[in-house]
């Protein structure tokens, strides 16, 4: 099934295809191990020789539908499933990276990828430089260096909501003779396809708006094929030179476009294991079979909050990039026109005090470090996530002090917005 079926007939049937007498529903494979007839045929399939399930922890058949229902909503050649969003970020990046390397990121990122690049691959001897995304491409590329290996931005920045300016991003990139990385969680394949802009890999946490229930945490890496890994040999040895570990085969020549993903299953999987459960991949895959019905929900009810809060007295400053009035309104209309994603971030007059009071008087919002799904919630990341940062860390990660994370589920948006309301009087008494 290809691309040229509509988001949601993708959503629904892409990945798989039962033959007479199977099951409708993707099968859950609940199983640790295979069996084979004899020694030769396990012998091959550890070989790379030919294709097929042996262990879990590298295939499974339940996890392979999903993954290709992905590539083929992101419009990719190959998908791997993660246990979690970071692990796809970790694994994206650490598939191209060495000790040594580095990595241009943008700043504004999610606090736990910030952390993830800036201080845990730091450890492994993995440097990086933090950008301001909307800085000039030509400021942006003073952060290169001889042995940078990727860029990496999300298309919509967690907490800030910023987006993402691909095209721009894809250019500077590509003239360093290196990929674009694009965590694409909150706009979703539904919103944006960031290989349709010039992206080269495609990350996901699947347990926000892909799941949708808040019930499985998951993260998947979609591969482009775009990238000509083999036109830069010396700088991604671990592609394009032997490998010990299969008996000195070459990923690129064997593997072709699939060569990245492939990589990623066959060596760090087999050696680090964050593989998603196939229990989880089903739980993905009720999810997104609706994905393309509720993403225009949350971006339908997030516009009608976001507009109220806008011209509310008490509200300091939004962002929301459908506003009309949103400094990033033009970038909105260009990379996601159907909608950005239900997440709003805006900041109350009365400092963080009075944020803390405003969001224990919500009836409807749950306080949660969950985004993203079918429940309203909120997060204010100085008092909850962020908040080993001091104020001047806080805004070099591109994290307003004041900053609140307000994610809009399926409710009625009528009814978030007097919740909102009344939880702003009540913070006043």
């Amino acid at each position: 099934m290809t691309k040229k079926y509509g988001i949601g007939t993708l959503c629904v049937q892409a990945g798989y295809k039962p033959g007479k007498g199977e099951p409708r529903q993707i099968p859950v494979v609940q199983s640790t191990t295979f069996k084979y007839e004899d020694s030769e045929q396990m012998a091959k399939l550890f070989d790379l020789e030919e294709e097929g399930y042996f262990y879990t922890r590298l295939q499974n058949p339940t996890n392979d539908h999903v993954a290709a229902k992905l590539a083929a909503l992101e419009g990719g050649v190959a998908a791997m499933l993660t246990s979690s969003g970071q692990a796809a970020n970790f694994y994206a990046c650490f598939n191209i990276c060495n000790a040594g390397d580095h990595i241009v990121s943008a700043s504004g990122i999610y606090g736990g990828t910030f952390n993830l690049i800036g201080t845990s691959m730091r450890k492994m001897g993995i440097e990086v430089t933090f950008v301001d995304q909307n800085a000039s491409a030509e400021e942006i590329s003073k952060a290169f260096r001889p042995n940078t290996k990727l860029l990496f931005g999300e298309m919509i920045s967690n907490p800030g909501v910023m987006v993402l300016d691909i095209e721009k991003f894809a250019a500077i990139a590509h003239s360093h003779g290196v990929p674009l990385i694009v965590d694409n969680t909150f706009a979703t394949p539904v919103n944006c396809r960031p290989f349709e802009w010039g992206a080269d890999i495609v990350t996901h946490s699947t347990t926000k708006y892909m799941d949708g229930h808040g019930v499985a945490v998951g993260g998947a890496i979609i591969d482009s094929g775009n990238f000509d890994w083999s036109a830069y040999p010396d700088k991604f040895p671990g592609l394009c030179k032997p490998d010990e570990s299969y008996h000195g085969l070459i990923y690129t020549e064997k593997f072709g476009k699939a060569a990245f993903i492939t990589k990623a299953t066959s060596q760090l999987m087999r050696d680090f294991g964050s593989i998603q459960s196939p229990q989880n991949a089903f739980y993905l895959n009720m999810g997104l079979q609706s994905l393309h019905v509720r993403m225009a929900r949350h971006c339908s009810s997030a516009l009608k909050v976001a507009s109220f809060l806008n011209g509310h007295p008490d509200v300091a400053w939004i962002n929301y990039s459908d506003l009309e009035s949103d400094p990033q309104h033009d970038l909105q209309q260009k990379y996601l026109p159907k909608g950005s994603c239900g997440v709003i971030a805006f900041g109350l007059k009365g400092g963080r005090d009075f944020a803390i009071r405003f969001m224990d008087n919500l009836k409807l919002a749950t306080i949660e470090t969950h985004v993203a799904d079918c429940y309203t919630c909120i997060l204010h990341p100085a008092s909850h996530t962020h908040r080993q940062l001091s104020d001047e860390q806080l805004i070099e990660a591109g994290v307003a002090p004041d900053l609140i994370r307000l994610s809009i589920g399926l409710e009625d948006p009528e009814d978030l917005i007097a919740d909102i309301e009344q939880a702003i009087a009540a913070a006043k008494e």
